[in-house]
């Protein structure tokens, strides 16, 4: 994701974020919302407070540092060194606690007292509301600030059928609506303190249509697991992911019951096609509910024309669905935006693997209309000059230049440097598409349903083209070119795009080998995880956005092919690469890093814009343990594979409270790599030859 990417967006690295999809709080680590940056408490994709400050006898508290203590909740801390005891030691602290929830936000602040005297002191919260659109603050614009009105119990503010209300408890004695302050006369006791709650809401009367995501007030769409590990950080990972992903659960307008994953916080809290798409598939693992929610909710919205100025097509999958259009560097995003090559064939592979982790068949049955004209978009449309392959260009001039993941402007390059011209066609879309035709077929042919034949033919004669048309060389080898281009040259640079491929089924086992010969090379694994593009390309950057970052979706997506297609050692070393980046980021994996080299004794580095939380970093954290466990499940064909990543990458692991098929899963590893499963499904499991298979509700070793 990467609209509005640009020199004037707001850094986030340091802010603290209490978030509750769509609400979200921004501060910085002192716990004031001031006028600047991206600082605020936003309603998805509007800004409604952008000044939050409290100050005692006009001064702010001194720091003493914060806690983000449960899913949408912080605390901050700091002294008042002007009041109370004349002594070395402060004696008068402010706190405030912070919690973000589905019907807005309160913030309770306390001044305590343990001086040897009575305090008498004021209180002065300051507040304004400018209710700025998301892409102007991403830009680095704010929004004029509304003029507040007093009302019974604080204030509120009113602008184009939107009203922000602010309640305190107690009263403020003094309310000043120009300036937006609020004053309290407080005396504290020795040893005392005193308590003010400020109470934050919004409502919204729409004018036509809108995309108004709702909130979710309860935490399960998916298991909880238990799990132990020898290294302490896959659990610590695997808790915060799960906390993050529940901070950006959202529900369908259209039928709340359908759930999806908010793409990121701040600048991403929609629905999107293929960031949902990802962050649903790599938590299937807790359950299929998850991927039904998305896949239902996408496929409500799923291209029925042929809209130009939209980029919808009949099939198409939504890029990202919004309440107001979003404002991009050359252009504006209409509010509903199909410029996505992938979202597509990704959303027919996340029906297959919900099908295969067992999503009841009515359910899957329900979608398969949906899913046949998925299929259908990528020879109709997807295909748009008839040469077997995907190819996207922005046919708006004023849409995203890029429309496979990587979505910047210069995100696909030549080795040289030189910008890539469209029609595009990316390695991976030709390894996701290859997939969604062979599983298609398979959902068709078991639901009884016509198509089967056809899509496994053009599968076949995509596996093909791609042999011939995309592999490229350079002194190192072989490896699948990034892209063709406009005159169907093949775009030579090293990316770790090749690394999508693995798993599709579109590659050999010798093939894959050379794939995963190239992404261990220490030009593209930083040691923290797997970079977008090898460090040897000549506009390589560690910060540069798609290339040379390090972003950990793309690294898990990649360890999982790794591990799958049996290069266990290269995937073990991927996974390893992001538990040792966890901990700089106290477990909470931003949407990407910099691609410094850790053997080189490099420090971890920040991307100072990127979202955090965000969906599919923290649904990382799952699609890791599934790797290191090696789960390869198939409900319809009634089994399960267990091929855990030998070497361990993080000694005994073991893991209960996963779901398969309904049912209860439980799995663990020894650190020899010895295997024991319970499972109530219906499946005989399965290991390598080395390990004698078991059958259901059996422990295997």
């Amino acid at each position: 994701m990467s609209e509005a990417h640009g020199t004037d967006q707001p850094f986030l690295h340091e802010l603290v974020t209490c978030l509750h999809a769509p609400f979200v709080a921004i501060s910085s680590g002192d716990g004031q919302v001031r006028l600047e940056g991206a600082e605020g408490f936003y309603d998805g994709d509007t800004r409604l407070l952008s000044r939050l400050e409290v100050r005692v006898d006009g001064a702010e508290a001194e720091s003493l540092g914060h806690a983000v203590l449960v899913v949408g909740g912080a605390e901050f801390a700091g002294v008042l060194r002007r009041l109370g005891d004349r002594s070395p030691d402060p004696t008068v602290t402010l706190t405030r606690s912070r919690k973000v929830a589905a019907d807005g936000l309160r913030e309770t602040v306390r001044v305590r007292s343990d001086a040897t005297s009575p305090v008498r002191c004021g209180i002065q919260v300051d507040v304004a509301v400018d209710l700025a659109e998301m892409s102007a603050v991403k830009s680095g614009w704010g929004g004029e600030s509304v003029s507040a009105e007093v009302s019974q119990d604080g204030l509120t503010w009113r602008r184009g059928g939107r009203e922000v209300t602010l309640r305190t408890t107690p009263a403020a004695d003094v309310v000043d609506a120009e300036q937006g302050r609020l004053t309290w006369k407080v005396d504290i006791p020795p040893r005392s303190s005193v308590e003010l709650r400020l109470d934050i809401a919004s409502t919204s009367r729409s004018n036509g249509w809108s995309f108004r995501p709702l909130p979710v007030t309860d935490a399960t769409t998916w298991s909880t697991p238990t799990v132990t590990s020898d290294d302490r950080r896959l659990v610590t990972l695997l808790e915060q992911g799960l906390r993050d992903a529940e901070s950006l659960l959202l529900g369908d307008p259209d039928s709340p019951g359908d759930r999806f994953l908010a793409a990121g916080s701040p600048w991403f809290l929609t629905l999107f096609g293929r960031d949902s798409l990802w962050a649903a598939r790599m938590m299937l693992p807790l359950g299929t509910e998850l991927a039904r929610g998305t896949l239902t909710a996408l496929a409500r919205r799923q291209g029925t024309t042929v809209d130009a100025a939209s980029e919808e097509q009949p099939g198409k999958i939504l890029h990202e669905v919004r309440d107001v259009p979003v404002h991009v560097p050359g252009g504006t995003l209409p509010s509903l935006y199909y410029g996505t090559v992938d979202a597509t064939p990704l959303w027919v592979c996340l029906l297959a693997d919900a099908w295969r982790w067992g999503m009841p068949p009515e359910q899957v049955a329900d979608l398969l209309p949906a899913c046949e004209v998925a299929l259908e978009w990528l020879v109709a449309h997807g295909d748009s000059d008839g040469d077997g392959f995907l190819e996207y260009r922005d046919s708006t001039g004023t849409g995203l230049a890029n429309q496979g993941w990587k979505d910047s402007g210069d995100s696909i390059q030549w080795n040289d440097g030189r910008l890539a011209e469209p029609p595009l066609a990316l390695c991976e879309v030709q390894g996701y598409a290859y997939e969604a035709a062979t599983a298609g077929a398979d959902l068709l042919e078991s639901f009884g349903r016509p198509g089967t034949d056809r899509w496994r033919a053009w599968a076949e004669r995509l596996h093909r083209r791609f042999r011939s048309e995309f592999w490229t060389e350079d002194a190192d080898g072989a490896f699948p070119a990034v892209a063709l281009d406009r005159d169907k040259r093949r775009v030579d640079s090293l990316t770790s795009n090749i690394g999508h491929l693995l798993g599709t089924g579109l590659l050999d086992d010798e093939e894959s080998a050379l794939v995963a010969r190239r992404l261990a090379g220490a030009d593209m694994d930083s040691g923290y995880g797997l970079r977008t593009l090898s460090a040897r390309a000549t506009r390589f950057g560690p910060l540069s956005y798609h290339g040379g970052t390090v972003w950990p979706h793309d690294t898990a997506i990649v360890a999982a092919g790794l591990a799958r297609s049996g290069h266990h050692a290269e995937a073990a070393s991927l996974v390893a690469g992001l538990l040792e980046a966890a901990p700089r980021f106290e477990f909470r994996l931003p949407e990407l890093y910099g691609g410094t080299q850790r053997a080189g004794g490099q420090p971890l580095v920040a991307y100072p814009a990127a979202c955090r939380p965000q969906a599919w970093a923290a649904a990382a954290a799952v699609g890791i343990l599934q790797t290191v466990l090696g789960l390869q499940p198939d409900v319809p064909e009634k089994e399960l594979l267990v091929n855990p990543l030998r070497p361990s990458v993080a000694g005994a692991v073991s893991a209960s409270g996963l779901r398969l098929g309904g049912e209860e899963l439980a799995v663990s590893v020894s650190r020899d790599g010895q295997v024991s499963v319970q499972c109530l499904a219906d499946v005989v499991v399965r290991t390598d030859p080395g390990i004698r298979p078991g059958r259901r509700e059996r422990s295997t070793t």
